[in-house]
């Protein structure tokens, strides 16, 4: 189970990361329920990212995995194409989400928006780390 002080570890890492690279971010951590912990909007981060960050880490703790490799497996011929539509539209599949395991069990998950989806992804890697 992620606590709070675990989510606030996973973000001080994730923004040390964003830092960086310097690019501001939306940084969020969901439970294994896919419920949101904890969320921080990075100085001059994009508003609108706030809600994308959030819905990856809902969508990657939800399917349990990466939401870069979902946005792969979701394009036109592919097996999950059209996922993004499902539960009313909160699917992203962007790259910036990353499960948490813990013993090898899925319990959480980081989402990360506003920079490129390289960008999203390594900041997500780096919080991910943390935990």
């Amino acid at each position: 189970m992620i606590q709070l002080a675990d989510a606030r570890r996973i973000i001080a890492a994730a923004e040390k990361k964003a830092a960086e690279i310097g690019q501001p971010m939306n940084i969020a951590v969901a439970d294994a329920g896919g419920n949101l912990i904890s969320h921080v909007r990075m100085d001059n981060a994009w508003l609108g990212s706030i809600d994308i960050s959030i819905k990856k880490a809902w969508t990657s703790r939800a399917f349990d995995i990466a939401t870069k490799d979902l946005a792969t497996h979701s394009q036109s011929g592919s097996q999950f194409f059209g996922i993004h539509a499902s539960n009313d539209g909160k699917v992203m599949i962007f790259a910036g989400g990353i499960p948490l395991k813990k013993d090898g069990k899925v319990v959480g998950a980081i989402g990360v928006s506003g920079g490129s989806g390289e960008q999203d992804h390594a900041v997500a890697e780096a919080g991910a780390a943390a935990f």
